[in-house]
């Protein structure tokens, strides 16, 4: 898949695909999007708990993984984050990724984002005493779906136009399987035919307000 480095509005990287013609972020601000839509209206939603199982459709830039490490609410929450990523970036991409509103304030970040990377696929490890990641190259519609094991569901795969097959009630059974009792999946789309999958597959929905220069974004809960 080829892709192209582009800078969004808040000058915080992103990637912009020509064949879905289709960008990673939000094109009002990558970094801005990331921390309103999953630890914002999600993470922090869990800030009560001493440990959380996160499950991320789409591990892209790592951005969502490097924040919700460093930016939680509760320091010493444990996270097992797993992440599936049917087309990881490549060493070379990778390295060209510069977020420096992050990177030159907080130099940690910086290493810990590189080790993200760096770690070996389909293996679980340990980042830090309170993060174990697991990165799965898969495609999500053939991952099988373990029963009650995540609390929250960073759903950030690319638009419906872009993948329609990713927005499938079958696909949000899966994800109402997978979630535990009263967990949450969170998502910047809010178009009809996504709603209608997901209310179809038993999962109850809110609108709230969404990151800068989207009006709304998605919430949904299994009960």
């Amino acid at each position: 898949m080829k892709r192209e480095w582009v800078k969004t509005n808040d000058g915080s990287p992103s990637l912009f695909v020509p064949e879905l013609k289709q960008n990673y972020h939000s094109q009002h601000g990558a970094l801005q999007e990331s921390r309103h839509v999953f630890i914002e209206a999600g993470l922090k939603q869990f800030s009560n708990k001493e440990e959380i199982h996160i499950l991320e459709i789409g591990f892209g830039t790592g951005i969502n993984a490097l924040l919700s490490h460093f930016e939680k609410d509760h320091p010493e929450q444990k996270i097992t984050y797993y992440s599936l990523e049917k087309y990881p970036l490549s060493e070379s991409e990778w390295k060209a990724i510069s977020w420096p509103e992050l990177f030159k304030e907080h130099p940690p970040y910086e290493s810990f984002y590189r080790q993200l990377h760096q770690a070996n696929w389909e293996q679980e490890i340990e980042m830090h005493p309170k993060f174990k990641l697991l990165k799965n190259k898969i495609d999500l519609k053939i991952f099988d779906a373990p029963e009650n094991s995540f609390d929250l569901i960073y759903y950030d795969a690319f638009s419906p136009e872009a993948q329609p097959d990713l927005w499938t009630e079958m696909v949000f059974e899966k994800m109402h399987k997978t979630l535990k009792p009263g967990g949450l999946l969170v998502t910047y789309c809010v178009k009809g035919i996504v709603r209608r999958a997901m209310k179809a597959a038993h999962l109850k929905l809110e609108k709230i307000p969404g990151p800068p220069g989207k009006r709304e974004m998605l919430r949904a809960t299994k009960d």
